[in-house]
């Protein structure tokens, strides 16, 4: 299994989009790159943390690339909007990719050269090495498997039926 950690806004929709894809085996969402040890979803809201709302992707790069999972990235986000992602705003809602294996650093960075030309603002997605990865509280996880009327700004229709595990 591979790992990378991605951002695109608030964590719940990124994790439940994520958590319906084929080869996708585990999801988790957390905070990265910032300031704070071990920080709560009030110090990242709150605070000058400088963490982000991440989601970290256990897959299966048998049955998902890396490279389809920036598509999938970039088909959910607004890759040009700058600590905004659907109605929310602040750091915390920033995009970005955090990669833990150096080699992965090129397909990013090669995936969104790709993507820059279809743009005609400049795209701020981060993509630096992962610093550390702190897991969010549980009620943040699977949150709306949980609460499916709860605030979502990922179009979940953007998944093709191919794409999609079965019985999600």
């Amino acid at each position: 299994m591979k790992k990378i950690v991605v951002a695109g806004g608030c964590f719940w929709g990124v994790a439940e989009y994520y958590r319906r894809l084929k080869g996708i085996e585990h999801v988790e969402a957390g905070y990265a790159q910032g300031l704070t040890e071990n920080p709560t979803y009030e110090q990242v809201s709150y605070t000058d943390s400088q963490h982000a709302e991440v989601v970290m992707l256990e897959y299966n790069e048998q049955k998902i690339s890396l490279m389809k999972i920036m598509e999938h990235l970039f088909r959910m986000i607004d890759p040009t909007s700058l600590n905004k992602q659907g109605n929310d705003v602040g750091t915390q809602y920033r995009t970005g990719v955090y990669y833990l294996d150096e080699e992965d650093k090129e397909i990013i960075e090669g995936f969104i050269n790709l993507q820059r030309k279809q743009y005609d603002k400049p795209i701020v997605v981060e993509v630096e090495a992962l610093k550390k990865f702190w897991k969010a509280e549980e009620y943040h996880q699977e949150y709306l498997v949980k609460q499916p009327t709860g605030y979502c700004h990922v179009d979940m229709s953007l998944i093709e039926p191919h794409e999609m595990k079965e019985n999600i």
